[in-house]
């Protein structure tokens, strides 16, 4: 039995993960736990705790064989650079150190795309049925910290995952209010461009909410001010002590205030529709799935009509989109199984 070690690195949390492959390929999980990535100077420390944890936890030492880690960031060489931490990775001096080799590093989106191939009937939710065609492309779109996409190709008997930068295209409106918007951000910021990153993520539920009550769409309750102003004065700082984005949401949900409610409103339908946009890309008849906790979290908001309508709407190639099966993960732990199904395979 091969023991794997998975991890899914980010500028917040370190998610590590302890893994024994068994009869048949199953994965089971014999250990794991969550650190914050702040209180460590290099991810080794953190690392070689986790391992001795484990150890006295399970009874004896611990020597995964190898590992796949997912980090939030570009991998080059496998090497990557995490500014907000001061980390500069380094996976063959991390091989020598852990005695664990091989070691890969891949994309954290990568990893959410390998662990789409691991999610159960049970860990997803169905927006649209469509025809599902299983040697089609797969596509995975996610709204989190920013804007991530990727896609899976058909390649024998499993599937290659490619990451992209997608996110980071040009955001296009599709309505005199969306179009108000855009000037809205490209005035208020004074830049030239505008990415779906910026307004497909929770900072884009802010700005939308922002964009809303300065043009008076609603009046603003005083309780979601003041979470916006303490926002607004902690600019610049690595940590906040509010998440209005979350704040949002849930107002919407509930249906308390309408601010709340259109911001989220026109955030599902933007969202949709660069959904649409990737998927007329890539044409994934495999499935289209939408990742990140900002989906998971409003579930009850995107099984409404804005969602899907947006991304059907396309025109004399709605027909296209309509046949497409369009999936929420439900687990958020999706790229800890990707990087222990990629470890795996190593």
């Amino acid at each position: 039995m091969t023991l794997l070690l998975a991890g899914d690195i980010g500028g917040t949390k370190t998610n590590l993960r302890l893994v024994q492959v068994v009869e048949g390929g199953k994965l089971n999980t014999l250990y794991q736990e969550i650190f914050s990535s702040r209180k460590y100077s290099d991810l080794l420390p953190l690392v070689q705790q986790f391992l001795a944890t484990a150890s006295q936890h399970l009874g004896e030492e611990q020597k995964p064989e190898k590992a796949c880690l997912a980090i939030a960031g570009p991998i080059v060489d496998n090497t990557s650079v995490l500014p907000n931490l001061g980390w500069s990775l380094n996976a063959k001096s991390l091989e020598q150190h852990l005695g664990i080799k091989p070691i890969s590093f891949i994309n954290d989106f990568a990893a959410i795309g390998y662990g789409i191939l691991g999610l159960s009937a049970s860990e997803t939710h169905t927006l649209q049925v469509g025809k599902r065609d299983p040697n089609a492309p797969i596509c995975v779109i996610g709204a989190g910290t920013g804007l991530g996409e990727g896609f899976l190709i058909p390649q024998a008997d499993s599937y290659q995952v490619f990451a992209t930068e997608g996110g980071h295209s040009d955001f296009a409106p599709r309505s005199e209010l969306e179009f108000n918007f855009l000037k809205y951000l490209l005035d208020k910021h004074k830049i030239t461009r505008v990415s779906y990153d910026r307004v497909v993520s929770g900072r884009g539920i802010i700005a939308l909410y922002q964009f809303l009550r300065d043009q008076h769409f609603a009046e603003e309750s005083e309780e979601i001010a003041k979470i916006i102003r303490q926002w607004e004065a902690e600019a610049g700082q690595i940590e906040k002590t509010v998440d209005p984005a979350a704040v949002i949401s849930k107002a919407a949900l509930a249906k308390s205030d309408r601010l709340c409610q259109q911001a989220m409103q026109m955030f599902l339908a933007i969202y949709g529709a660069e959904a649409g946009n990737f998927a007329l890309k890539v044409l994934p008849y495999g499935g289209v799935y939408i990742a990140g906790g900002v989906a998971a979290k409003n579930l009850p908001l995107l099984q409404n009509e804005t969602f899907i309508h947006a991304f059907n709407d396309k025109g004399r190639v709605s027909s296209v989109l309509e046949k497409m099966p369009v999936h929420v993960i439900l687990n958020q732990e999706v790229g800890l199984i990707g990087a222990a199904l990629h470890a795996a395979k190593l």
